[in-house]
Parts: C-alpha cells; sequence; structure tokens
C-alpha cells in the first residue's frame, strides 16, 4: 500500500501520518506511537502541538471536513442550475466511493469507536454531517421547492446510505442507485413539474342537449 511522503512542518506531518493511519485502522486502533513514528517526528512535537491524542483527533477530523466540503463546494460551483448541483453532490460521491482508499464516513467511523459522551471529537463529526444537511436543505430551497427541509433531509438520508452501503456492502453501486433516486426526486420538485402536477383535470362538458350528430 503506498503511503504519502511525509513532509512539512511537525504539524502537518502529524497530521498527514494521523490522517493515513486513522482512517485507514481507527481512531482507537492507532496509538499514539505509530503516528510518531509515521510522522518521524519526536513525540514530544506532538504534546507539544496538540497537547493530547483527543486534540490530534479533533484536528484530523477538522481536516478531512475542510477538505470534503471543499470538494462538494468546488463540483457545485461548476453548474449554475440548482437541480444540476444537487446531482452533482451525488455523483461525486459515486467517484468518492469507488476510490481504492475509501473506508467510510470518517466522522462516523470516529464516533462509533468512541464512548456516546459529549466530547470534542463527536462535536467535530456532528458539525461536519450538519454542514452537509444545510447544504442540501440550501439546494432543495434554491430549486424551489415546496418544503426544503423535508427534501434536504432525504437527500442527506439517502448520501448517508450511500457511504454506509458503499463501505459496510463493498458495494459502490449503491451510489448509481441513489442517482437515479436523487434525479427523480430533483425532477419531481421542480416547480414547474409540480404545478403540472397539481394542475385540475378539465371539466367534462356535458352532453345535457346536445346534439349527437354534430
Amino acid at each position: 500500500m503506498s503511503r504519502t511522503k511525509v513532509e512539512g512542518s511537525a504539524r502537518e506531518r502529524l497530521l498527514a501520518a494521523a490522517n493515513e493511519l486513522f482512517y485507514e485502522e481507527g481512531v482507537h486502533t492507532v496509538g499514539i506511537d505509530r503516528v510518531i513514528e509515521r510522522a518521524g517526528v519526536a513525540k514530544a512535537s506532538l504534546y507539544s502541538t496538540f497537547g493530547s491524542k483527543e486534540e490530534l483527533v479533533v484536528a484530523y477530523l477538522a481536516l478531512r471536513a475542510e477538505a470534503r466540503q471543499k470538494r462538494i463546494s468546488e463540483r457545485i460551483a461548476r453548474y449554475e442550475e440548482p437541480g444540476a448541483r444537487i446531482i452533482a453532490v451525488f455523483e461525486l460521491l459515486s467517484e468518492i466511493v469507488k476510490e481504492p482508499t475509501f473506508r467510510g464516513c470518517a466522522f462516523a467511523n470516529a464516533c462509533a469507536e468512541g464512548p456516546r459522551v459529549e466530547s470534542k471529537v463527536i462535536e467535530t463529526s456532528l458539525n461536519s454531517r450538519a454542514w452537509t444537511r444545510q447544504l442540501f436543505v440550501e439546494l432543495a430551497r434554491d430549486l424551489g421547492a415546496v418544503h426544503p427541509q423535508q427534501l434536504g433531509r432525504q437527500f442527506g438520508l439517502l448520501y448517508d446510505g450511500v457511504v454506509v452501503g458503499a463501505a459496510v456492502d463493498r458495494d459502490p453501486g449503491a451510489a448509481l442507485d441513489a442517482l437515479s433516486l436523487v434525479r427523480r426526486l430533483v425532477t419531481e420538485h421542480t416547480p414547474v413539474n409540480v404545478a403540472k402536477t397539481r394542475r385540475p383535470a378539465p371539466a367534462k362538458k356535458s352532453l345535457r342537449g346536445a346534439n349527437p350528430m354534430k
């Protein structure tokens, strides 16, 4: 397995090492000594830079959150039409789950490993997930959906389902199924199509008194 060449400051090297090891094997499975060895720094550098392993984990998750948000934002910026921007998120996701290094959601993984108590790790993970949910609500609002909160939640559930399915079931094809559903939802909730489905059927003309020969 290829490894990222570790360069830069002690902080950058520690984060690069943590990013690889924590994501591949888990934040609790990987000990501090392995991160230090991969980064090629002294143990004192880790504690002087982050203070504790928990703070290193928080920094690792924040780094992944920033990278993910940047990647999504850059992808949807290619499009102006609201529906195309929503679809673009799932097209990007379908690419991500096919990557050989894909190991599921780093934030869900970190929360599942740790105790169910309030901590900076859980807070950082929840903030990242909240960003994704809010993005879908805003995109649904831009689409002109009657109930953007509800539609945004549906997109979020599909997004989570793809990530879990691709990681646990080893099924990257789940992304294509979700993409098909997303396209259908976008079409159904585009205002012009909503208006068509709600348009009352034309009243039937009464035949009373009509000349059947005409």
